[in-house]
């Protein structure tokens, strides 16, 4: 499932490509991938014609685009030269909140771009040269769907993502707190890191490969790390998903690709996950897998050792 590079990874795709357009229209092709849009398929293309998008935003690995409400297709033209900017100053009340789930895909097309095998929803726009916006998804665990706005809310956060925490690299993640509840938690400490409560946008993979880089095994208990072990892993785990996305991400497959169809190239520099059996690049041991919580843990048995 793609962690918080690879989503970050696709909203700045679609903040430059599709930031400031206007809807109009809407096509699903498969219910599922608007199943979390509880009103149905009719409703979530009603809904979205005529809205204006606004430029996209992340909460760890959720992502969604605010709306600007408008009046349909052409109104944008009809107004005057300032309307439209007087209407994207209003705060908006509705998001269109994607989950890419294991293989779901946002991609900006032309509209001469023949359908993808897995289309699910295809989003037009009123300018012509903007292409459309085609939501792919080959196992159909993503999806979907327009969402209210907590009232207030200064980012436009989508009332489902309320409770999810900030991620590490949000400039307003309070370490502090973080810290504090890390050693109340009477768990584990890559449990803790996958816990998007405590924190956000952390997977398997980034969980594993800041662990590595922190020289934590993945078993020891939240209690038990001191403050200066617990700080050196939030930096670490900084360190991985910066390095990731500046790599655009890890690409196992085919399946998580950027806007314009690229893949991440950060699976050539991990230094734990999936090298189970070769040498750690730091002390020559042989890396070592265990199954955990139906996944699986990489870890250096020296540079990491058992509590």
């Amino acid at each position: 499932m793609p962690e918080l590079p690879e989503v970050e990874v696709v909203r700045r795709g679609l903040e430059r490509w599709t930031t400031g357009r206007t809807i109009a229209r809407a096509e699903v092709y498969h219910p599922r991938a608007v199943r979390r849009h509880e009103a149905g398929a009719e409703d979530f293309t009603a809904r979205l014609r005529g809205c204006r998008t606004l430029p996209p935003r992340r909460r760890g690995k959720y992502l969604w685009v605010p709306l600007a409400s408008g009046g349909g297709p052409g109104e944008r033209d009809e107004a005057g030269p300032d309307d439209g900017d007087r209407r994207d100053e209003q705060a908006p009340t509705v998001a269109l909140l994607a989950h890419l789930g294991m293989s779901g895909q946002l991609l900006v097309q032309p509209s001469a771009t023949p359908d993808e095998k897995h289309l699910r929803v295809r989003v037009v726009f009123d300018d012509a040269d903007a292409g459309e916006l085609r939501f792919v998804d080959q196992r159909t665990f993503g999806g979907l769907s327009l969402h209210p706005t907590v009232p207030g809310d200064p980012e436009s956060l989508p009332v489902p993502v309320a409770h999810i925490a900030r991620d590490p690299l949000d400039p307003r993640f309070d370490e502090e707190q973080w810290l504090a509840a890390m050693g109340r938690r009477g768990t584990t400490v890559k449990r803790a890191l996958l816990d998007q409560g405590l924190v956000s946008g952390v997977g398997n993979i980034y969980a594993d490969e800041a662990l590595w880089r922190a020289r934590i095994h993945f078993e020891r208990p939240t209690a038990g790390l001191a403050r200066g072990e617990a700080l050196a892993l939030l930096g670490a785990t900084r360190d991985v998903m910066t390095a990731a996305l500046d790599a655009g991400g890890t690409s196992f497959d085919s399946l998580y690709v950027n806007v314009n169809g690229q893949s991440g190239y950060f699976s050539r520099s991990l230094d734990a996950y999936g090298r189970e059996d070769e040498p750690c690049r730091r002390c020559g041991a042989l890396i070592r897998r265990r199954s955990w919580t139906n996944r699986s843990s990489y870890f250096c048995p020296v540079c990491q050792p058992e509590p």
